[in-house]
């Protein structure tokens, strides 16, 4: 996996730059996508996702988020170290375009089952301003617009952009101040989801 042809951090950098939101298709391709909703499987199996809570981790709310994640501390499998390699191709990339200081990432499977969606919210946690670019890999084969799971991605103007979960789609965005929603979703969705951060303003004391 690499950056080349649909997956260069150029057309990335230029959608931050224009609008502070990029769409970029064929990030992955389908076996890729493939081998990694398998790695999820398999940890969903092993019991290892957990219902995902709001509020800095702190409240339980299934009625305003309806997901379970597990987070991708410790990558297991070769499918995961290679997209973890190549995400750390596009922040060397994006770093060397921009002043935003990306230090690391953090990263994580997200998983809907039907009938499931999240509110309108921003990711960036109460006090806590580390998070620079949201991130958002789609691992879902054949989705269909009619299966709902659109990503909702509003604007200051008080429109709004829908953007489908479609199989090897990576979207980024600028994070402070971006509202976003999950639409409800019709049938099971996935995503590797994640955030390029900033070293904290502790770790430089």
């Amino acid at each position: 996996m690499g950056l080349e042809g649909d997956r260069n951090a150029g057309a990335i950098l230029d959608g931050l730059r224009s609008e502070g939101l990029a769409v970029r298709d064929h990030f992955l391709d389908s076996a890729e996508v493939e081998a990694l909703a398998g790695c999820a499987r398999t940890r969903r199996e092993r019991g290892e996702f957990a219902a995902a809570r709001i509020g800095g981790g702190r409240l339980l709310e299934p009625e305003t988020r309806g997901d379970s994640i597990c987070w991708l501390a410790d990558p297991e499998f070769d499918a995961e170290r290679h997209v973890l390699r190549s995400l750390e191709e596009l922040r060397l990339e994006l770093n060397g375009g921009t002043l935003l200081g990306l230090f690391d990432l953090e990263l994580h499977y997200a998983w809907y089952p039907a009938g499931a969606g999240y509110g309108r919210h921003v990711d960036q946690p109460r006090s806590r301003g580390h998070r620079r670019i949201s991130l958002i890999l789609y691992l879902n084969q054949d989705w269909r617009a009619s299966d709902g799971g659109a990503l909702r991605c509003f604007f200051a103007s008080g429109t709004y952009r829908d953007i489908d979960p479609i199989g090897g789609r990576l979207v980024a965005f600028l994070t402070e101040g971006r509202e976003h929603a999950v639409m409800t979703t019709r049938r099971p969705r996935l995503s590797l989801t994640g955030w390029y951060r900033e070293r904290e303003a502790a770790l430089l004391r």
